[in-house]
């Protein structure tokens, strides 16, 4: 049976797993030195699709965390990896912000308003009417819908928004088709983030705070998971899921310890 002795690679989320409210989790900073300097290819990942790498290794820095861009893989690198592998050199018609345009460019996409190959959904604080028009009439048409990430709500300090899932939805309910999503739970994020550091799946484990994206997709992607509780998951939440994390710890700190410290849960095992 595997155990975290045999991990070699680390998949981890970023949002409540290394920072909680752009403070440092007690334990992340000294983790991410850890795995530099033994060497352990590691990326931080994320759902959010708005910031491109170095905007993220910038914030995280404010926060405490040297985490450079090449360190980094977003839902909007994945999707311009997904739709490279599927249609190299497509046009696109792109709702989303410089995070996902600039993955898509770099990934030799064409951004168009005319007979697109696919409409790519993403986060944007500026969503529109016209830009949503337009997305339904192109799908319409005969365009693939793709979205980087399904949250349907994103947090605010003044409370939650509507998110990538949500406009989703709307474009769904008047065109009739589903979008492809690439970010989690689909596991080809994580086996698009793998391909980046060469990981493999047998030796490759998965940090996460949420039991329906980051550890159900790291389940799916043959990964050693581990839950933490800084982020949004605690005993009840994780009671609600027939499927369980391999390990489930206090915080990322647990993880500098030699041994690991599997919680006690005789209720859900």
């Amino acid at each position: 049976m595997r155990t975290r002795a045999d991990i070699e690679c680390w998949l981890t989320d970023m949002d409540g797993v290394l920072v909680h409210d752009n403070r440092p989790v007690p334990g992340a900073a000294a983790l991410l030195a850890q795995w530099r300097d033994a060497g352990i290819p590691f990326l931080v990942l994320t759902n959010n699709p708005i910031f491109t790498p170095r905007d993220l290794s910038a914030r995280l820095a404010r926060s405490g965390l040297d985490v450079p861009e090449e360190r980094i893989w977003t839902s909007a690198l994945a999707t311009a990896e997904f739709l490279r592998s599927q249609q190299p050199g497509g046009t696109a018609f792109v709702i989303g912000e410089a995070g996902l345009t600039t993955a898509l460019h770099e990934a030799g996409y064409i951004m168009t308003e005319t007979q697109p190959d696919y409409v790519v959904v993403g986060e944007t604080r500026q969503y529109s009417f016209e830009a949503i028009t337009q997305a339904i009439r192109f799908i319409d048409a005969g365009a693939r819908f793709i979205i980087t990430n399904p949250d349907a709500t994103g947090p605010t300090p003044a409370g939650v928004v509507p998110a990538t899932g949500s406009f989703a939805a709307l474009i769904t309910h008047a065109t009739g088709k589903q979008p492809y999503v690439v970010g989690k739970p689909n596991p080809m994020m994580f086996r698009s983030a793998m391909n980046r550091i060469g990981a493999h799946s047998e030796n490759t484990g998965m940090i996460g705070d949420r039991m329906d994206t980051d550890i159900i997709a790291g389940i799916e992607a043959g990964l050693h998971t581990v839950l933490v509780r800084t982020g949004i998951s605690d005993d009840a939440e994780v009671a609600r899921y027939p499927f369980r994390p391999d390990e489930i710890l206090d915080s990322v700190a647990d993880l500098l310890s030699d041994e690991p410290e599997m919680s006690e849960f005789p209720e859900l095992l």
